[in-house]
């Protein structure tokens, strides 16, 4: 990378920075005069008044800041970065981001059924499938290779509703979702910047850039003075589809990117592992105990670490690292492992980690009574 492309994403990210800093102190400023706060429940862990807008920022100031970069970089190269491939694939996830902005903004506000949430997110995925965004290798996993676009189509429409819903509930702390993200952006850019996706590129650093200030605001905000903020369903779902966009997309064929990324099936997921994997927990959980599968509980693994006796801070700082651990690890052993063994290890790995906190939990219960 040159002196130029750093300019161009050292640039993006303070936009993308500054936006979301101006932004964010006026929705909470409209989200206490109307008094649009998160409702307080048995099942929360806050126990004041907090806005739960934060998320409205993230679309305009995503998109706003993606759309300058690519103008700029345009003008200052002279020539058009975006194909008519990627110019479809943008304009796709713009729309599905404004789709899902207003699905969250109604959730947050009104409430909106999980079958209405279901369908909108089933149509973001059969219009980013249609743009050309597609499984079509699983690079060894379970000896499956190449695979045709008849089964590849739904399995990414199925991947994409499942990483919204499991970012969506993963964010049930402060700066959880946020910190999860943030890793995986900056992550997910500096592999774009090594493959040379210029677009792909601008839109994490662009989401990087804009998360950076709502962390702050969420995890070291004062409640007494109304700096404290949550993204809400809103947020959850723009960012959960950025995610999906990008995890997809390093995962789709590609011969120079497969050279210098082996296995990107498993690397490209690794970032959203955790998020991932708890929600399987949790629903083989409900179900085993008969428990309707879509109802909220307290039995996500933040729940688990606050009811070890963690602080939410303490919390999310040890659920982050280990979401790094499982990242690093996973880029590491990629190159020793089979793609297979890698991810049954993963499994393996966060269940033992489970049951030895779901002991540790009953053990500190046992001796309270």
């Amino acid at each position: 990378m040159d002196i130029l492309h750093l300019l161009e994403f050292i640039f993006t990210i303070i936009v993308g920075y500054s936006l979301s800093a101006m932004v964010l102190p006026r929705i909470s400023l409209v989200s206490f005069r109307r008094r649009l706060f998160d409702q307080i429940d048995g099942r929360k862990l806050h126990t004041a008044p907090i806005p739960r807008l934060g998320g409205i920022a993230f679309f305009p100031c995503i998109t706003f800041t993606t759309s300058l970069s690519i103008i700029f970089h345009n003008l200052w190269m002279d020539s058009n970065m975006l194909d008519m491939n990627l110019t479809n694939r943008l304009l796709s996830m713009f729309c599905c981001l404004f789709l899902l902005y207003l699905t969250g903004m109604m959730d947050d506000l009104i409430s909106v059924r999980y079958r209405s949430k279901f369908m909108v997110q089933i149509v973001c995925g059969i219009l980013l499938v249609t743009s050309g965004l597609c499984l079509d290798n699983l690079h060894g996993l379970f000896g499956i290779g190449a695979i045709p676009y008849y089964i590849g189509a739904p399995f990414t429409i199925f991947i994409i509703v499942y990483i919204l819903n499991a970012i969506n509930l993963i964010d049930g702390i402060d700066g959880l979702a946020s910190g999860l993200s943030i890793i995986a952006f900056f992550a997910f850019g500096c592999m774009f910047i090594r493959l040379q996706w210029w677009m792909y590129a601008f839109i994490a650093f662009a989401s990087f850039g804009v998360l950076l200030p709502f962390f702050y605001k969420n995890v070291y905000g004062s409640v007494q003075r109304g700096r404290k903020i949550f993204m809400g369903d809103t947020g959850s779902l723009t960012i959960g589809m950025l995610l999906a966009v990008m995890a997809i997309r390093l995962s789709m064929s590609d011969p120079v990117k497969e050279s210098i990324f082996p296995s990107t099936v498993v690397i490209a997921f690794s970032f959203l592992i955790v998020p991932m994997l708890d929600v399987v927990r949790v629903v083989l959980h409900r179900w085993r105990i008969h428990k309707p599968l879509f109802l909220p509980d307290r039995n996500h693994i933040h729940h688990k670490f606050i009811a070890l006796g963690m602080s939410q801070r303490q919390a999310m700082a040890g659920i982050i690292s280990i979401a790094f651990v499982f990242a690093v690890v996973n880029v590491f052993f990629i190159h020793y492992l089979s793609t297979t063994l890698l991810f049954l290890l993963d499994v393996t790995v966060w269940t033992v980690l489970h049951c030895y906190i779901t002991v540790r939990i009953s053990r500190k219960n046992k001796l309270r009574k």
